[in-house]
């Protein structure tokens, strides 16, 4: 069992986020959620709100959204914004 997953946080045109995760909080359609590692595979639709993604020894990074797709497989996830 990992302890982090890789999570990417891309818009057209730019990566948001790459890297290590510890976990993630997202605005879901339904009501905010946090993804962590090894996380059961889905996708969801996002609303407008904020990520946050807890980074390993760092502080939070919070980035904003209006919409988006997440997919996470588990030791991956790929949110598209």
């Amino acid at each position: 069992m990992t302890n982090t997953l890789h999570l990417v946080i891309s818009s057209v045109g730019q990566n948001l986020y790459d890297g290590p995760a510890i976990s993630a909080t997202l605005p879901g359609a339904a009501g905010d959620f946090t993804i962590l590692p090894n996380h059961e595979p889905f996708v969801t639709t996002l609303k407008k709100g904020k990520i946050t993604v807890r980074i390993p020894h760092q502080e939070a990074r919070e980035i904003p959204v209006t919409s988006g797709v997440l997919e996470t497989s588990g030791t991956r996830a790929v949110v598209l914004v």
